[in-house]
């Protein structure tokens, strides 16, 4: 199988996505009053962790952080022959009447965010949850959208979005990757 990779984005335009973002929440969410922010593990939560620092150096409210482990939420989960990586949750605060902004890289089936609030109801009850991701890649299998989206990337099949970053992977990117059949 013939993989093609296309850099899609560099850091300087993943920054402008997040700052971009950043100012969003900031707007549709009375100068980020009551906001948390939730990042998805694994890339969510450094991108989460970013709109944090953002969002404070802008409206100088302190906003709370926290990650999400969802990988015994998943409706997939019997199903992957993988061992399961497990971080774990940490949320140690009380969700009750916040405007949760609920933070992952890529939207794709929406499988990932349905599982995710389903995870976040344990933790109180939400004024209202948002989602951010930095890539949406359509092909919904969910009734699901994004509130805040750093980019649209339609794929076809065959085709995979990979997020790279500096806290996990050495550097910021975005990748397109392409696999096709050898002939």
């Amino acid at each position: 199988m013939e993989t093609k990779q296309t850099l899609i984005e560099n850091a300087a335009l993943i920054s402008s996505s997040i700052k971009r973002i950043s100012h969003e929440i900031i707007e549709k969410n009375a100068g980020g009053e009551d906001v948390v922010l939730v990042g998805i593990r694994t890339r969510g939560e450094p991108l989460a962790e970013r709109l944090k620092i953002l969002i404070q150096e802008n409206t100088g409210r302190e906003i709370l952080l926290g990650a999400l482990d969802i990988t015994f939420h998943r409706d997939d989960f019997r199903e992957r022959l993988v061992v399961p990586q497990i971080e774990g949750t940490h949320i140690d605060f009380s969700l009750d009447d916040k405007n949760v902004i609920l933070v992952d890289d890529v939207l794709y089936t929406g499988r990932t965010i349905r599982s995710a609030m389903e995870a976040l109801m344990a933790f109180g009850r939400p004024k209202k949850i948002q989602l951010a991701v930095l890539v949406d890649r359509g092909h919904r299998e969910m009734p699901i959208k994004a509130d805040y989206v750093g980019k649209n990337i339609p794929t076809s099949d065959g085709e995979h979005v990979m997020v790279l970053l500096k806290e996990i992977d050495g550097k910021d990117a975005v990748v397109l990757m392409s696999y096709k059949e050898e002939s």
